[in-house]
């Protein structure tokens, strides 16, 4: 006999709860040593802080854009995952908290805040209308409150669903999701450019936005694979997560993998055609010493080697071996974004900070206890959604 899901729902025992316990455990210490640093060495504690910020957040951004494609485009893969990629979002207004010691420290952070030395650039004080504190701290604000509504909206919504099929609520989603991707497109573009981009206010590139949106996808599913095999633990989930489903959430992982790539090389290809000393400054910091060093392992450890495992069947069609591709590409893209971010804040040394490890793992450990959090508060397997593959009883 063929069934979908039921109530399947999270017992007291689940190994995703003792994880949760641990994560914030971990939290609550890794943001202790981190607010010591802030009096040891305050500007680096606000440089590590947005790097261990901009990791998790990426992580929930791109749930919300992947939930958006499957209410778009249906498919069990999507189904599987959605109660994951709503708990993910569901952590917005803790990012939002999250976000007040960015805000806090943009005199730490950001040199067009510096009034003598806008006065003697004139570039900064061209910049001057869109980069000022006022302004970055309003467009912040309308960042979270567009991307809380739109997330709220599609899990009221979704829990709606679970109560009574209603094929109005599917295409009420399915509307909301094709606006939402466009306003995430949108806010996500100009939210990478005030909190990353504008530390080397010199510097543009036309490409940096939709990188930055790739790794987010990236390392949502990865994220997603990770869950899905701790979860995969009690036997009432685990019969949902067959091959077929790893293996689309596999091929989905090396799609982004080879978009980050394109966008990457095309963002260097662009650049390094135009000759442009504003434009090229910055590959110039990032080939130098350790960077260059980081920069080749990149091009190997977060492309050709994942790219080359992914292209295997069986592995993708392995959910603990999967889960060891994901738990690398997370790794990965946390020394893609120190990549992306340190070489503005101290370009001289390669060499990562001690509280660049306590940031992510203090920001990610309280991140983690609220996302298992929502994740446990209702069914892990979306109800009534016509997506949902069918197993045997």
């Amino acid at each position: 006999m063929e069934v979908v899901a039921s109530n399947v729902t999270l017992d007291a025992e689940h190994p995703i709860l003792r994880l949760q316990r641990n994560a914030l455990i971990a939290g609550v210490a890794g943001l202790a040593l981190t607010a010591v640093g802030f009096f040891v060495t305050p500007d680096q504690f606000f440089r590590s802080y947005l790097l261990g910020f901009m990791y998790w957040f990426g992580i929930a951004l791109g749930s919300m854009a992947i939930l958006m494609i499957h209410h778009i485009a249906g498919g069990a893969w999507g189904a599987v995952i959605r109660r994951m990629l709503e708990s993910s979002i569901g952590t917005i207004p803790v990012l939002a908290v999250l976000f007040i010691p960015v805000a806090l420290g943009t005199h730490h952070l950001y040199e067009w805040t510096h009034a003598d030395v806008v006065a003697k650039d004139a570039v900064l004080q061209a910049k001057q209308a869109y980069l000022n504190v006022p302004f970055f701290l309003v467009r912040a604000v309308l960042y979270f409150v567009v991307w809380f509504a739109v997330a709220s909206l599609l899990r009221r919504w979704s829990l709606e669903q679970d109560r009574e099929l209603d094929p109005r609520g599917i295409v009420r989603m399915e509307l909301m999701s094709r606006g939402g991707l466009v306003l995430y497109g949108i806010t996500v573009t100009f939210a990478v450019v005030d909190w990353v981009m504008s530390l080397e206010p010199h510097w543009f590139s036309t490409v940096f936005g939709l990188l930055l949106m790739a790794g987010q996808g990236l390392a949502a599913f990865a994220f997603c694979v990770a869950v899905s095999t701790v979860l995969s633990r009690r036997e009432s989930v685990a019969r949902f997560f067959g091959p077929a489903q790893y293996h689309d959430l596999g091929n989905f992982m090396l799609a982004f993998t080879m978009i980050w790539a394109y966008l990457s090389f095309s963002q260097l290809l662009i650049i390094w055609s135009g000759n442009l000393p504003e434009e090229t400054a910055w590959y110039f910091t990032r080939s130098q010493g350790g960077w260059k060093v980081i920069g080749y392992s990149l091009i190997f450890l977060h492309f050709a080697v994942p790219f080359a495992v992914l292209l295997q069947r069986k592995i993708k069609r392995t959910g603990s071996k999967l889960a060891l591709v994901a738990l690398w590409l997370l790794f990965m893209r946390f020394v893609d974004l120190y990549w992306l971010v340190a070489p503005s804040l101290h370009p001289t040394s390669a060499l990562p900070h001690w509280l660049d490890f306590t940031a992510v793992i203090g920001i990610g450990g309280v991140w983690l206890w609220f996302f298992v959090g929502r994740l446990a508060q209702n069914p892990v397997l979306a109800l009534n959604d016509p997506s949902l593959p069918e197993v045997e009883a």
